[in-house]
């Protein structure tokens, strides 16, 4: 199984703190051959797994902390 780092954002727990949080895609090849549809998996910075509530929700496994993902700034040119 290969994991391919296809994002990274922020995340904000309940009393502010802000945690990296990076977004994989891991495949694993059929018996087939015919391949399978990427799984998503999220993990911070440090390595603690993430698992995704909803769009926006996040909850760190180990400590069962939420977290919401912060909005993307946009710089105008």
């Amino acid at each position: 199984m290969a994991a391919v780092l296809v994002g990274q954002f922020h995340a904000r727990d309940a009393e502010g703190r802000v945690y990296s949080v990076h977004e994989f895609q891991e495949s694993t090849p059929s018996p087939d051959g015919n391949g399978k549809e990427p799984v998503t998996t999220y993990k911070l910075a440090i390595g603690d797994r993430v698992n995704k509530l909803d769009e926006d929700r996040f909850l760190l496994v180990q400590s069962g902390i939420e977290l919401t993902r912060e909005p993307e700034t946009q710089i105008a040119l």
